[in-house]
């Protein structure tokens, strides 16, 4: 059969780092072990009863059978708008300063070709989600790194990016609950952003998919809740985490009314707006009961807590995130991130993340997920004792 030839554009996207450990686990699989996969970030959990009832009724409605509007209706912008105001004190204008998205990620790889030409330059956090990567190669534009180290606490320190950088840089990448340190951000560190981003005329999207994950009593912060915030930029949020929709692909931006404008015209040329029944679903997610929510955040606070206390009893030096479902682990002496990784996954059957997929400060680490039973969590941890690495 003829093969055509890619374009040059998709020959310069990004390996996806994490196929290959997809692949190593499904090959220690099949060789009948039991593999704990704490490797991935697909939330557990199944989506709340009432949101799949609201899916189940919207979907028999015919109006839901036709086209949506390409911009998405204007009940699930107005809930946005209506939950930001709810959780953050935030006030948006549904129709400016809402965009609909088919997931945190669209949205997060379209930002790149709305904004960018090519060679222009982004500021990416490193260790970060990879697929920032995707939409800055899409765009033709280059990165400048900004290391990610347990000393700042995992946050960028502005004064150390070189001035020819920054002013040369047009967008710029966050995510707090950080993946994958689990790391969370304050006001001032968002205030801090703000100054940064106005001065050298910067763009900043902040990737709020772990928004409602918060630990030890304390909510995680939005960017828009910075002094200015929305003169420099955007928030992404997804309903994958917050409520278990990961399958539904529903989530939106939040912000700056010309980027919101920017995402909404690649959009009408990519799409022609959400399933009606999904927007009504998500709709109903945002605005009522958050019960659901709260009992989430809980359930992976006892994880967390089981977990870290399991891998300190043998004997390894770990810290408990602050926020997201992840945990961020320092690989012992004498083995790289893959190396490590590796000897879990073939001698104690336990998959877990090598740090360096997430960028060259991601090495000397692991990235965990707590997306599985206590009982799980702490059996993974009882068979990593076995090794007698610790």
């Amino acid at each position: 059969m003829k093969t055509f030839p890619k374009s040059d554009i998709l020959k310069h996207l990004p390996k996806q780092f994490f196929a290959s450990l997809v692949s190593k686990v499904e090959q220690v699989k099949t060789q009948g072990h039991d593999v704990i996969n704490l490797g991935q970030g697909n939330p557990d959990q199944p989506t709340p009863e009432h949101i799949v009832k609201r899916l189940q009724e919207a979907a028999s409605n015919p109006i839901n059978h036709k086209y949506s509007p390409f911009r998405g209706y204007s009940y699930l912008k107005e809930a946005v708008a209506a939950f930001y105001k709810r959780e953050y004190g935030v006030t948006l204008d549904s129709e400016t300063e809402v965009a609909v998205l088919f997931g945190g990620k669209a949205g997060l790889v379209e930002i790149s070709q709305c904004l960018l030409n090519p060679g222009d330059t982004v500021l990416v956090p490193d260790p970060g989600y990879p697929d920032y990567m995707s939409g800055v190669a899409l765009a033709q534009a280059v990165t400048h790194n900004m290391p990610l180290l347990a000393e700042n606490h995992f946050l960028p320190k502005y004064d150390s990016i070189p001035q020819k950088i920054a002013d040369s840089a047009k967008l710029m990448f966050l995510n707090y609950p950080n993946n994958p340190t689990g790391a969370c951000a304050d006001v001032s560190f968002f205030d801090e952003t703000v100054q940064f981003a106005e001065k050298h005329n910067i763009c900043v999207v902040h990737d709020f998919a772990y928004g409602a994950i918060g630990f030890d009593n304390k909510k995680p912060v939005s960017f828009l809740q910075a002094e200015g915030a929305k003169n420099t930029g955007i928030e992404i949020y997804t309903l994958s985490k917050t409520y278990n929709m990961a399958g539904w692909r529903v989530g939106f931006a939040v912000g700056n009314a010309s980027v919101i404008e920017a995402i909404n015209l690649i959009q009408d040329h990519l799409y022609v707006s959400l399933f009606g029944a999904v927007q009504e679903a998500a709709a109903a997610a945002l605005l009522e009961s958050q019960e659901c929510v709260h009992e989430l955040t809980a359930m992976y606070e006892e994880r967390r807590n089981a977990f870290i206390k399991s891998l300190q009893d043998i004997g390894w030096d770990v810290q408990a995130p602050k926020g997201s479902f992840f945990a961020w682990l320092k690989v012992p002496d004498g083995y790289s991130s893959i190396e490590f990784s590796d000897l879990l996954l073939e001698r104690a059957y336990v998959a877990v993340a090598p740090g360096i997929g997430f960028g060259e400060y991601g090495e000397g680490y692991v990235r965990v997920g707590l997306l599985t039973s206590e009982s799980r969590l702490t059996e993974a941890a009882n068979r990593i004792k076995k090794l007698n690495i610790f």
